[in-house]
């Protein structure tokens, strides 16, 4: 993955970044909610109305997950896009409005109109992330993707990109990669210890909202965005 390892050469790498679970399902319940409510598979649950989602509407803050290959809702899975891969559909009921799928209609037309929202998650389908297609294809999504990022208003004025990937692939102690993208953030790595729990721990401390579940005890990524 060249333009991978090209982010991570020229921006900031957690290099002790855990995920804290398998299969993937929990991993993305931990990102948004700070739990994975014991669950163990990728079946649907229906969880408490709850999660970032809820706490950015309540605090009237501007938000909206991209998820590319959604067609049918958010609870339909398609030949692209897995229900399993987006966890805003399990709190609650129904789809957030907020929930909407990535097209250049969506993701964008608020990238280059300046409406970028103050939340925003990205979920690519199943091949763009590297769960059905091998890395190389992964890479090159990234690669078309990142740089419209970074071009944007929203990226530029005081902005945080971070990507990281839900699970391992069962052969490295569940430990993945973490980037972390920012103006005026200098070439460097940390090798203390994170998981996705401090990774909505940071997303919260910095949009002022209370932390949830098992990020309160979290530490943040604040050695890795100094």
């Amino acid at each position: 993955m060249p333009y991978v390892s090209e982010l991570a050469g020229r921006y900031a790498a957690a290099t002790n970044y855990h995920a804290v679970a398998h299969p993937s399902l929990p991993n993305y319940l931990a990102l948004t909610s700070g739990s994975t409510f014991g669950i163990t598979d990728d079946g649907y649950h229906r969880l408490p109305a709850g999660g970032i989602g809820a706490q950015l509407t309540a605090h009237r803050i501007s938000w909206r997950a991209y998820m590319e290959g959604m067609a049918q809702g958010c609870l339909t899975n398609t030949s692209g896009y897995a229900v399993k891969h987006d966890p805003f559909a399990y709190y609650g009921e129904g789809c957030p409005s907020s929930v909407v799928p990535l097209t250049s209609a969506t993701l964008d037309a608020d990238l280059a109109g300046g409406s970028t929202p103050n939340f925003v998650w990205i979920t690519p389908d199943l091949c763009h992330d590297g769960h059905d297609c091998d890395g190389a294809v992964a890479d090159s999504y990234l690669a078309g993707l990142v740089p419209k990022i970074l071009a944007s208003s929203g990226w530029q004025k005081d902005g945080l990109l971070l990507i990281v990937w839900d699970e391992d692939d069962g052969n490295s102690g569940n430990r993945v990669a973490l980037l972390a993208i920012a103006p005026r953030l200098s070439r460097h790595q940390t090798a203390q210890a994170h998981d996705h729990y401090s990774l909505l721990a940071t997303v919260e401390d910095r949009l002022g909202l209370p932390r949830l579940g098992q990020t309160r005890g979290a530490a943040p990524l604040n050695e890795l965005l100094g």
